[in-house]
């Protein structure tokens, strides 16, 4: 297993090729309905029952050898991870994550390079940008192969890049990356949560380099429109998206935005 204490994002590529397992393993576990109940923890902001549930669902899988169920499992911990702060196991089941998908010559596909997203956008939450480049690469690699390009799963990867690239220093890639995030973000059905989240992310990286950037304002201004979009639900994740916003427009002064959300996040939570 990886020491994620010596760097175990070192990332070889050449380690993540092959055709995959095809291997029967153990089914023991409904992923469909563990991750159900996950979101279903997550919407009402039970946070650590969520993870404690993953832990134990890890156990269970581990226990019986169904490595399929583990890889999931593994993924959705690391998300559980970065929402808790977790830093220590959250590096460690990056480590995890890495070793069973390159052990299982699952990093050339679909499902196998969504876990290596995972695991770069959590390195990268826990101090790792700089390593994490590579791996969203490959990922990126995966998906042009296999996907369309307009599939939602480019909007995490292009945004988490973005943000990697922010964090070492390469704005250009990273507005390049948010924005590229923002056309498939836009063409969804209900865009306005994950718009909002991306114009924040834009915002904060152009104040990162200068405070006084127009763009700054419009960028919060776009974010607020997607949050008070007209039939806009307010649930669980508009809840979790306000988490992520509400403290941006509080750094650049805009309070009364700030409040406001924080206001409709406590009444959602409480179920108002």
């Amino acid at each position: 297993m990886m020491d994620h204490n010596e760097l175990c994002c070192v990332f070889d590529t050449s380690q993540y090729t092959g055709a995959p397992d095809t291997a029967p393993c153990p089914n023991v576990l409904s992923v469909p309905l563990l991750i159900q109940k996950v979101d279903e923890l997550c919407g009402e902001g039970r946070e650590r029952e969520a993870r404690d549930l993953l832990e134990s669902s890890l156990a269970q899988v581990r226990a019986h050898q169904d490595w399929r169920s583990e890889l999931t499992v593994l993924s959705e911990l690391l998300g559980q991870y970065r929402r808790t702060g977790e830093a220590d196991k959250g590096l460690r089941t990056v480590g995890e994550a890495l070793e069973l998908t390159r052990v299982h010559h699952m990093g050339r596909t679909v499902s196998g390079a969504t876990v290596l997203l995972n695991a770069a956008t959590t390195l990268k939450a826990f101090g790792h940008a700089k390593e994490s480049i590579p791996i969203f690469t490959h990922v990126a690699r995966v998906y042009a192969d296999n996907l369309d390009p307009s599939d939602y799963r480019f909007a995490g990867l292009y945004n988490n890049m973005a943000l990697s690239y922010d964090d070492v220093g390469d704005a250009a890639s990273a507005e390049r990356f948010f924005k590229e995030a923002l056309k498939v973000i836009e063409k969804t059905e209900r865009p306005e949560n994950d718009s909002a989240v991306t114009w924040c992310n834009l915002a904060e990286m152009y104040g990162r380099r200068d405070l006084e950037d127009e763009r700054i304002g419009d960028c919060l201004e776009k974010a607020w429109e997607c949050l008070n979009a007209p039939g806009l639900k307010h649930d669980g994740y508009h809840a979790f998206t306000i988490s992520k916003c509400a403290p941006t427009f509080d750094y650049y002064g805009y309070f009364l935005y700030a409040n406001e959300l924080r206001k409709r996040s406590e009444e959602i939570y409480a179920g108002t």
